[in-house]
């Protein structure tokens, strides 16, 4: 076997790996034209043909770069010719303030899973590589980034409700660009890969200096998967910690303080950072000031607010619940998702809303159960309105209506151990 079908052999193998555990019958891969998402899309066309999986790409304009069309047309016109649907989706956000590539990365993943779920995909292909990855290690460790964030990008992850796969996250990129060019097919560079403003062209120019002592992607790729096996200790040793301590009440979190004191401080540290993610179904926790800040006053038996959760002191007890803030806005339609995690049913009328109960409902309830959560917790909980007039409030015992806590990550004793 010749070098170059060497590499495409190994390449068409790390793609079929990605998906031998669960071989999806519908799969997105996310395309930009540059070198890694082609060189994915045409191992992907190869590999979804053999398997027979319906295969679509799409791609994101962020109008950010006046050649962005011009290269999403480019890659609908290659998609075309390997006989793959192609979508071009476009953010019309080009004008947010603050961290313009944060905003553009988060819109993009949005847009994605909100367009896949409209498809009935439920995993999209990215094409993160070996680079990439070493490049984050460096961008984090600028930042002094703890153990999650030096473990960099997962290989499969769920997250709003899609798996996102990365299939050459073990390879190079001039691996990629070198089958590419075997195939004679091309690919578009982006100029804002060689402009220093950005921090990750930075972290490349870094790399390109660490190769020549021998420090290149894959030696950071296996210090990474050092800290990976870390990274799952500690969450073994939170989940333990977490069933000695922690027990759920009607979406809210209960932790005995005594208990949660003979905890080792990165794991409490931890604990409570799935735990405020857990209540707000976010993907990801506070920055680490403002989490040690809310370790203080959970410690000094104070109240407090962090990530759209509230923080309830008790003498026995800490009790952690949603923010009214939060979710005073959210609104939903009976027997769909309100706030990501719960679903009020046993009522249908077209008049009927799901919100925050909120003190307006919280008036017209009257004399409440004995055993009915606390007041913070009420007004945050989902309830049914016609109008400003409340109909059912099923957390505190009230009306016909029932709540069922659906969350995407189960229970909070599993989502510790669900990366």
């Amino acid at each position: 076997m010749t070098g170059v079908e060497t590499n495409r052999a190994m390449l068409r193998h790390f793609v079929a790996t990605a998906f031998a555990f669960e071989k999806p019958d519908h799969l997105a891969v996310a395309v930009s034209g540059g070198g890694d998402s082609m060189a994915l899309l045409h191992l992907l066309a190869e590999w979804a043909r053999e398997e027979k999986v319906r295969l679509q790409a799409v791609t994101v304009n962020h109008g950010l770069r006046p050649e962005a069309a011009a290269e999403a047309r480019f890659v609908a016109e290659v998609s075309e010719r390997l006989r793959i649907k192609h979508t071009t989706l476009n953010w019309a956000g080009q004008n947010a303030t603050g961290n313009i590539q944060d905003a553009a990365r988060r819109a993009r993943y949005r847009l994605m899973a909100d367009w896949a779920k409209g498809q009935g995909i439920s995993t999209i292909a990215l094409a993160h590589t070996a680079d990439d990855q070493a490049e984050t290690f460096f961008m984090r460790l600028a930042r002094a980034s703890g153990i999650d964030g030096l473990t960099g990008m997962q290989r499969r992850r769920v997250s709003d409700g899609i798996t996102w796969v990365r299939p050459l996250l073990m390879q190079e990129r001039f691996e990629l660009r070198q089958y590419l060019r075997e195939l004679h097919e091309p690919w578009v560079d982006d100029p804002s890969n060689d402009d220093e403003a950005y921090e990750r062209v930075k972290a490349r120019r870094a790399m390109e200096e660490l190769t020549k002592l021998g420090i290149d992607a894959h030696v950071v790729g296996r210090v990474m998967d050092h800290l990976s096996q870390v990274r799952s200790a500690l969450d073994f040793a939170t989940h333990d910690h977490a069933l000695d301590c922690v027990r759920e009440d009607r979406g809210d979190l209960i932790i005995d303080r005594r208990r949660f004191a003979e905890g080792a401080p990165e794991v409490n540290r931890r604990l409570v950072d799935a735990a405020l993610r857990w209540i707000s179904s976010a993907d990801y926790g506070p920055r680490g000031m403002k989490l040690q800040e809310f370790l203080s006053a959970m410690m000094r038996g104070r109240d407090a607010t962090l990530h759209g959760v509230r923080l309830l002191g008790g003498k026995g007890s800490f009790r952690l619940t949603r923010e009214h803030a939060a979710v005073a806005g959210t609104v939903a339609l009976p027997g769909a998702l309100w706030d990501g995690r719960w679903v009020v049913e046993g009522i249908e009328n077209q008049d009927y809303v799901v919100r925050a109960l909120g003190e307006d409902g919280l008036l017209q309830l009257g004399e409440r159960p004995e055993d009915a959560p606390p007041r913070e917790s009420l007004i945050a909980s989902p309830a049914l309105f016609e109008g400003n007039t409340l109909i059912s409030a099923p957390l505190a015992g009230h009306g016909p209506a029932t709540a069922r806590l659906i969350h995407p990550k189960g229970g909070f004793h599993t989502a510790l151990l669900s990366h």
